[in-house]
């Protein structure tokens, strides 16, 4: 979809649709209120008669309003004034794009961008609304030979600002936003295809294109190189699969030449059977979500380079299934990880942190200033925070502050769950330095736990994503998350968010 950005009054928009917001009870926003004095207050004789009350959610389209040159005007409910916040101004901007896609408008003019969002900028409201945008058209229909196609689908829209000396920033912002939904679109589409599509080589190929369009280095280590850098925990996983495992490594090098990079690690396990220690039948297809974390690693490397960020930054993808099979590997098997530690196996459907666990120190090589890694690691995590807040594990509370900071920024929150030395008691084994679970209580934890044995050298977070990555039932589908939290966060570290 083409975006642009403007300064106008609403009655002066040659436009298919103008699109202005309402507050609770009947309150008319200032563009609206341009409209109705336009229009010799046909606006406000509409809703006196009780067409639009203002709720949240609720529309209403207007055709041939007098007094403007636009084909429609569409009136968006936006609750009460007061209550107005992050999460309301993204459902009217929602519910705008929805209702302009499904009613023919090939363009639309959107003021909402104009109303005041406590505490947040106007670059915020069209970063916001860019994303917001993106992600209510899109649709992953690749697959289907019938699609069903919107008679007119939206084209194009034009976010306004009330202040001409806003627009060069209204732009960057804008430029910002469509990235970041790039991003998120990326990550979708890879966690969206089948696991017999999204194969470990796949990841693989995708990344070196994206190398190629976006001039990235890019590096894919096979089977024979992990063995040789000592990756058995990583290779442990793969053994049962037909398919080979994969260690993809991308750099984009937008800082300073000796500026030390923020490393991005993603799971990116293609589908997650269990192993041998095998997960129950029902929903088992949505284990193709299980690579979630790489698609967004993948998705934020590429926004990062589509804006051009003056940052370094690399992104880590060890990817592989985990499939039982006659030479996968057993529940009590004991392997040596890249870093030395030996691993006992008690359980193979807890593979997320074997291979992630050489990633991390597979990452040490590049002397990073900062290491994140993305994972829908447990089940736990889903328990504990639903699927509202992305799990957050940290060892410097500096860099959880700035994590949870920028997933307010973007409405793609997390929560910091604690790390405390005492919970690596659970990890005992009596016959290796560690096991590979730590017993059903506090199970989120203890495999953050797990992690940050294999992060002393560097600063360190973990997203577990596993409550948060995708959709389930009728709203089946990747979610892109934690692209917009990450995208923030590197934002700020550039210096670029406003």
């Amino acid at each position: 979809m083409e975006f642009s950005i403007k300064s106008g009054s609403p009655e002066k928009q040659r436009s298919a649709c103008v699109v202005v917001g309402i507050f609770e009870p009947r309150k008319l926003t200032l563009a609206a209120e341009l409209l109705d004095n336009a229009a010799r207050n046909h606006l406000s004789d509409i809703i006196r008669r009780g067409d639009m009350e203002g709720k949240a959610g609720s529309t209403l389209l207007l055709h041939n309003v007098p007094g403007t040159l636009c084909d429609r005007v569409l009136l968006v409910g936006l609750g009460k004034e007061k209550e107005f916040g992050d999460k309301e101004y993204s459902d009217a901007i929602r519910s705008a794009v929805r209702t302009l896609n499904e009613t023919g408008s090939f363009d639309g003019t959107v003021f909402l961008t104009e109303t005041g969002v406590r505490k947040r900028s106007t670059s915020w409201r069209v970063r916001q609304a860019a994303i917001v945008a993106q992600e209510t058209i899109y649709r992953f229909d690749q697959f289907k030979s019938k699609k069903d196609k919107v008679r007119r689908p939206l084209r194009k829209l034009t976010f306004i600002v009330d202040r001409r000396n806003e627009l060069a920033a209204a732009e960057a912002a804008l430029n910002q936003g469509q990235a970041i939904a790039e991003g998120v679109t990326l990550a979708k589409n890879l966690a969206n295809l089948p696991a017999n599509v999204c194969t470990p080589a796949h990841l693989a190929e995708t990344a070196l294109k994206m190398a190629a369009e976006y001039k990235l280095e890019a590096q894919i280590l096979e089977r024979e190189e992990m063995a040789a850098l000592g990756m058995h925990a990583l290779l442990a996983v793969a053994q049962g699969s037909q398919q080979a495992p994969k260690l993809i490594v991308l750099h984009y090098k937008g800082g300073k030449g000796d500026e030390k990079p923020v490393v991005l690690i993603g799971k990116g396990v293609t589908f997650d059977t269990g192993g041998i220690s095998l997960k129950p039948a029902a929903e088992m297809d949505e284990m193709k979500y299980d690579m979630c974390g790489a698609a967004s690693v993948l998705g934020t490397i590429q926004a990062a380079a589509m804006m051009k960020l003056p940052i370094n930054l690399t992104a880590i993808v060890p990817t592989t299934e985990n499939m039982p099979g006659g030479a996968a590997t057993r529940p009590g098997d004991i392997v040596t990880s890249m870093s030395g530690q030996t691993i006992e196996i008690l359980n193979t459907d807890a593979e997320g942190r074997l291979i992630l666990c050489d990633a991390l120190t597979y990452a040490a090589r590049f002397e990073p200033d900062t290491v994140i890694d993305v994972a829908t690691l447990t089940g736990a995590c889903v328990i504990a925070l639903g699927h509202i807040a992305t799990g957050l594990f940290a060892n410097n509370d500096t860099l959880a502050r700035e994590l949870l900071q920028a997933g307010e920024e973007a409405h793609d929150r997390a929560w910091q769950m604690p790390l405390w030395s005492d919970y690596q008691e659970l990890l005992k084994s009596p016959f290796a330095d560690m096991a590979n679970i730590g017993g059903r209580w506090g199970g989120s934890i203890s495999a953050a736990c797990f992690l940050a044995r294999f992060t002393r050298k560097y600063v360190w977070a973990h997203l577990d994503i596993a409550g948060t990555a995708w959709k389930s039932g009728t709203d089946k589908g990747a979610t892109g998350r934690p692209v917009p939290l990450l995208m923030h966060y590197l934002l700020k570290r550039a210096g670029k968010l406003s």
